[in-house]
C-alpha cells in the first residue's frame, strides 16, 4: 500500500533526525558496502580494500572492515577515507575466507567513531557483523519501543536497531530471527551480515538501493555497484533481487525472500547522481542514462538560434548529462570549469566572500573556453543554490556573456527518508522560488529543470522507480511532520527575453539560501575502533 503526498502513518511517533550540511550544496551520498566469501584462503581485508576504494564516492566520512580470522571476527574502522583508514592492510597478510566492509556518509547519526561500520556484536544468536546502506523509515517508532523496554544504545545509527531486534527475537535460529526482523523494519536497506562462516546479503523488498553479487573462480563478492566488482576483474554478476536474502558459505549459495514486491521502487537518484558513471545499476549503464537525461533537457530547450554557444558541465556530476545535452542540441561540449581534486573538504565560511572562496578552491573557470560565450551550464540537481550562485559569478567574472543553468533532474521539493540526505522542505530552494526566480536569485540568465515526465521517458521501466523527492508521493509511510505537509507558496517571476527575469512578487523572506548555516566540529585525536587481531 502506498502513501500519497503528505500522508503520515499515525502509528509512527518520535522525532526524525536529519543531518543537514551547508558545506555542500548538493544531495549527499549514502553509503557503500562490499563483502566476500572465498573457498580458498585470501587476504580478506586487503581484497576488500579495492572494492571499497571503488565505492569511495558513496561515502567519505568513515571506512571499515570486519573479517573472520582464527575463529572470531576482527574489525578495524575509523573516520576518514579508505586509503588512510585501510591502507595498513595493503602491507600485511590477514588470510581468511569471509569479511565485509563499509564506506559511510551519515544521513542518520552524526559522524562519530561509534557510528562507523561494520558493527560487530556477540549475542544469543552468536557473533554477528553488519554493514548497511540505506535508512529505516520506521526507525523512530522502533527505537522508542526498544528504549522504553530497556534497550541500551551505543550509537545513533539506525543499523544498531537491527541487531537489537535480532538478539531479542524468540526464534530458534539466526536465519529465522533475521526473517522476523526484516518483516518488522521498513525503508531502504541493502545489507551484508556475517554469521559464523556465512555471508548473508539482503536487499529490501522495494529495492531502493542497488546490490550486486559477482563470481570469479573460488571467490564470491557482493557490492553496492558493479564498479566494485570490475576492480577485482569480476565479469560474471547479477543483481540481488528486491526482497532477496542470499546466504553464501561452505555449502554454496542459497536464496530465499523476505517477500517479493508487487512493484519495486528503486531510487532514481542512483541513476541521476549517486552511482559512478561506469557502473551498472538496476540492470542499466549509468552513463548512458545520464546522457539520455541531458538529451531530454536539450529537447525542452529547442530554440532557433540555440540559446547557448557552448555546453559546460559542472565536474564531475554534470559531465554525462552535459555530453548528452551537447549531442542533442548540436552544440560544442568543453570543460569550462576545472576541478581541484586535492581540495578535500572545505570549512564553512561565515561571509559571502569567504564562501565564494571555498568554491573557487574546488572549481575554477577556463577563461579561454568561456570568454565571450553564452554558456549552457549543466549539473545534476539544485538543493539550496549557494554553489550555483558562486559558479555563475565565477563564469561571468571570467567573461561569459550569458549563463543558462540546466539541471538533469526535476526540482527537489520533498525530503528523503530512504537513505539520501535531502534536507527539510524549507531548505530546498525550489520550495521558495520558481525557476525564473531562482535564475534571478543566483544571477543566471535562465534556469530549467528536467520534468518528471521527461525523466520517466529516459528510463526503460519508469514504473519501477521512486520519485518521492520530486513529487512527495512516498511508496512507504514516512514520519513527515504536519508543517512539512503544508503547501509552500513560491516566489514567482515572469521570464523575459532570452530567459532573463523580472520580478512579479517579492516576499519579505525570499528564502535566501545563503542564510542557511551549518557547522564544522573540529574533533580531537582519537584511536580507531577495532577488535584486537
Amino acid at each position: 500500500m502506498g502513501f500519497g503526498v503528505g500522508t503520515v502513518d499515525p502509528s509512527r511517533s518520535g522525532c526524525y533526525t536529519r543531518i543537514v550540511s551547508a558545506e555542500h550544496d548538493a544531495v549527499r551520498h549514502k553509503c557503500g558496502v562490499a563483502g566476500l566469501f572465498s573457498t580458498r584462503e585470501v587476504n580478506v581485508p586487503r581484497t576488500l580494500f579495492f572494492p571499497l576504494f571503488s565505492l569511495q564516492h558513496r561515502g567519505q566520512e568513515s571506512a571499515g572492515v570486519a573479517y573472520r580470522r582464527k575463529g572470531h571476527m576482527v574489525a578495524y574502522k575509523d573516520l576518514g577515507m579508505v586509503s588512510s583508514v585501510l591502507g595498513r592492510y595493503l602491507e600485511t597478510d590477514r588470510p581468511g575466507h569471509i569479511g565485509i566492509g563499509h564506506v559511510r556518509y551519515s544521513t542518520h547519526g552524526a559522524n562519530k567513531l561509534e557510528n562507523t561500520q561494520p558493527i560487530v556484536v556477540t549475542c544469543n544468536k552468536g557473533e554477528i557483523s553488519v554493514a548497511h546502506n540505506g535508512n529505516l523509515s520506521n526507525m523512530p517508532s522502533i527505537k522508542k519501543r526498544l528504549f522504553d523496554e530497556g534497550s541500551i544504545f551505543q550509537t545513533s545509527s539506525d543499523t544498531e536497531l537491527l541487531l537489537h531486534l535480532l538478539s531479542r527475537s524468540r526464534c530458534a535460529t539466526f536465519h529465522e530471527a533475521l526473517h522476523e526482523t526484516l518483516h518488522e523494519v521498513e525503508g531502504a536497506y541493502s545489507m551484508l551480515f556475517t554469521h559464523g562462516d556465512d555471508l548473508i546479503a539482503v536487499r529490501d523488498p522495494n529495492g531502493f538501493r542497488p546490490l550486486y553479487v559477482g563470481f570469479r573462480d573460488d571467490l564470491t563478492v557482493v557490492a553496492s555497484e558493479t564498479c566494485a566488482l570490475d576492480i577485482l576483474r569480476i565479469s560474471d554478476f547479477r543483481e540481488v533481487e528486491p526482497g532477496e536474502i542470499l546466504t553464501i558459505g561452505w555449502n554454496g549459495i542459497s536464496s530465499d525472500y523476505i517477500r517479493k514486491p508487487s512493484r519495486p521502487t528503486q531510487c532514481v537518484f542512483e541513476l541521476i547522481y549517486f552511482s559512478r558513471p561506469d557502473s551498472e545499476v538496476f540492470g542499466k549503464g549509468v552513463h548512458e542514462r545520464r546522457k539520455r537525461m541531458g538529451a531530454s533537457l536539450a529537447r525542452d530547450d529547442e530554440a532557433s538560434p540555440p540559446m547557448g554557444d557552448i555546453v559546460v558541465p559542472i565536474p564531475d556530476s554534470g559531465s554525462s548529462a552535459a555530453l548528452g545535452y551537447a549531442e542533442e542540441a548540436g552544440l560544442p561540449f568543453d570543460y569550462g570549469l576545472t576541478r581541484n581534486h586535492y581540495a578535500g573538504r572545505t570549512f564553512i565560511m561565515p561571509t559571502t566572500d569567504e564562501r565564494e572562496l571555498s568554491v573557487r578552491m574546488k572549481l575554477h573557470p577556463v577563461r579561454s573556453v568561456i570568454a565571450g560565450k553564452r554558456v549552457v551550464l549543466v549539473d545534476d540537481s539544485l538543493v539550496r543554490g549557494t554553489t550555483a550562485r558562486s559558479l555563475v559569478l565565477l563564469l561571468k567574472d571570467a567573461g561569459a556573456e550569458e549563463v543558462h543553468l540546466r539541471l538533469s533532474s526535476p526540482e527537489l521539493r520533498w525530503p528523503c527518508f530512504f537513505g539520501i540526505d535531502i534536507p527539510t522542505r524549507s531548505e530546498l530552494i525550489s520550495n521558495t522560488l520558481d525557476p525564473n526566480a531562482i535564475a534571478e536569485h543566483i544571477g543566471a540568465d535562465s534556469v530549467r529543470f528536467l520534468s518528471i515526465s521527461g525523466l520517466r521517458n529516459c528510463l526503460d521501466h519508469p514504473e519501477r522507480f521512486c520519485y518521492a523527492c520530486f513529487s512527495g508521493e512516498y511508496p512507504l509511510a514516512v514520519p513527515l511532520t504536519e508543517q512539512e505537509q503544508q503547501p509552500q507558496p513560491r516566489d514567482t517571476r515572469e521570464s523575459g527575453r532570452n530567459g532573463r527575469t523580472h520580478a512579479v512578487s517579492t516576499p519579505e523572506n525570499s528564502g535566501d539560501a545563503d542564510s542557511l548555516r551549518g557547522s564544522v566540529l573540529a574533533g580531537g585525536s582519537h584511536d580507531p575502533q577495532l577488535w584486537p587481531d
